[in-house]
């Protein structure tokens, strides 16, 4: 008997038709049904504008993830956002009015500027007034030549430059002033710069004569014929913890005590050996410049620059 069932049970399964191919039905618990999405239609019209909103998002939040492509691109929103708001205020160009004024000495404000930047000039006398004070977070001078540039009368009440970059410059006198952090100054050549900062680093600098106020070592790289001087004295007129960065407790001292003058402390990167490195050496105290000079730029009206850079010996390349 057993036999013959299973003989019968592979029979019947050898007549039988095959089952056609289904698709499985799966429930989206997360979907709404026609009705539903109809219901939610009407209540959209009904309901006042915040009410609607609340409605939309929570039917939005059971519907399947919109795809990328038709998604709002990123910041889109924002940029609709603050379309109508007020513009800020264009920096106002002190440059473009330096090279349009007809004063022989020039005297930009920076009054409406948070720092100094100088560039692009020739044969400008440049002098910043008290009111540039305010504009003293940093100072850059580029791309200049056969200038005169004093940028003392901001920092000399105690408000120096956090931080200076010179730059391109060719055949110029630069009075730079105060500079609590580091000044950087790079691609200086046949010019003559006054600067009392905490830190000075010259690079591919040549035929400079540097009058020096420094807090460490100065250091050059890259330099020729670089000639050291210390500062005149009416330049170091503010104490210690006015000058400089008081974030190091080495820097904190009393009001009255000044920091050490280490501006002939040179030390050159590009020079290893025990001997004195050719690239620098200290300014002969014949040849340098008297307070009267390096203390303030000649200020007569109808002088020229040519006239004033003569005075100070920058009429010629020094050989």
């Amino acid at each position: 008997m057993k036999a013959l069932t299973e003989k019968l049970q592979e029979t019947r399964s050898k007549i039988k038709p095959k089952s056609k191919f289904q698709f499985k039905t799966f429930r989206n618990d997360s979907a709404i049904s026609v009705k539903d999405a109809a219901e939610l239609a009407s209540q959209q019209r009904l309901q006042p504008p915040s009410v609607k909103s609340a409605i939309i998002s929570s039917a939005e939040s059971s519907l399947a993830t919109t795809p990328a492509y038709l998604m709002t691109p990123p910041n889109e929103g924002e940029t609709r956002a603050t379309a109508n708001e007020t513009s800020p205020q264009p920096t106002k160009d002190y440059n473009a009015d330096l090279a349009s004024g007809s004063e022989s000495i020039r005297r930009p404000s920076f009054s409406q500027a948070t720092n100094v930047d100088i560039s692009g000039h020739n044969g400008l006398h440049i002098t910043l007034p008290s009111s540039a004070s305010k504009a003293t977070s940093s100072g850059s001078l580029t791309k200049l030549e056969n200038c005169v540039i004093d940028m003392s009368g901001p920092t000399s009440s105690a408000s120096p430059f956090a931080g200076l970059a010179l730059k391109s410059i060719k055949n110029s006198l630069i009075i730079a002033g105060h500079v609590a952090g580091a000044a950087h100054i790079t691609a200086v050549e046949d010019s003559i710069i006054v600067v009392a900062s905490r830190q000075v680093r010259m690079h591919e600098c040549k035929n400079v004569d540097i009058y020096l106020h420094c807090a460490s070592r100065p250091i050059i790289e890259d330099c020729s014929n670089v000639r050291f001087a210390p500062i005149p004295q009416q330049h170091v007129s503010l104490p210690r913890h006015d000058l400089y960065d008081q974030t190091d407790d080495q820097q904190m001292v009393s009001s009255d005590e000044e920091v050490k003058n280490q501006w002939d402390q040179v030390d050159d990167f590009k020079w290893l050996k025990m001997e004195p490195s050719p690239n620098w050496s200290i300014l002969p105290v014949q040849e340098r410049l008297g307070d009267e000079i390096c203390g303030h730029v000649i200020d007569e009206p109808g002088t020229s620059v040519e006239e004033e850079l003569k005075k100070v010996g920058l009429n010629a390349v020094r050989q």
